[in-house]
């Protein structure tokens, strides 16, 4: 990739996405979507024996990494280190499909992450 090309492809996924970097709940939602988005390309490669997108891959792996790394575990207490886990788990299984290991269950992680985002919907952020 040339260097025009990388600067035009940064700058689409800049304004592909109108967020208000002020709102952590919409990040989250964002993000978790596009986790769940991810996971399902991923777990129907899985599923099919295809071979498993990069492009995936590594958005899973940076979603994932911006969840666990927004969780404030002095804050969140319990439900932190719940969350912590299930987006462990759900790194070491695209870790394993990226390492081309047999069976890695994204399919159980997509749908982990399904429920979390359908219940991260259904919370109304608190006014500061």
């Amino acid at each position: 990739m040339t260097f025009l090309n990388a600067r035009s492809t940064y700058r689409r996924a800049e304004n592909a996405t109108n967020l208000d970097a002020a709102d952590p709940h919409e990040i989250i939602v964002v993000t978790l979507t596009e986790l769940e988005k991810s996971l399902a390309v991923l777990a129907k490669a899985a599923e099919t024996g295809a071979p498993y997108s990069p492009h995936h891959l590594n958005r899973a792996f940076t979603a994932i990494y911006i969840l666990q790394s927004s969780l404030d575990f002095e804050k969140g207490g319990e439900v932190a280190t719940n969350l912590f886990q299930v987006y462990e788990y759900c790194r070491l299984q695209v870790s394993e499909a990226f390492s081309r290991k047999p069976d890695p269950k994204l399919a159980s992680c997509k749908d982990n992450i399904s429920a979390l985002l359908a219940a991260w919907r259904q919370i109304k952020p608190t006014e500061v």
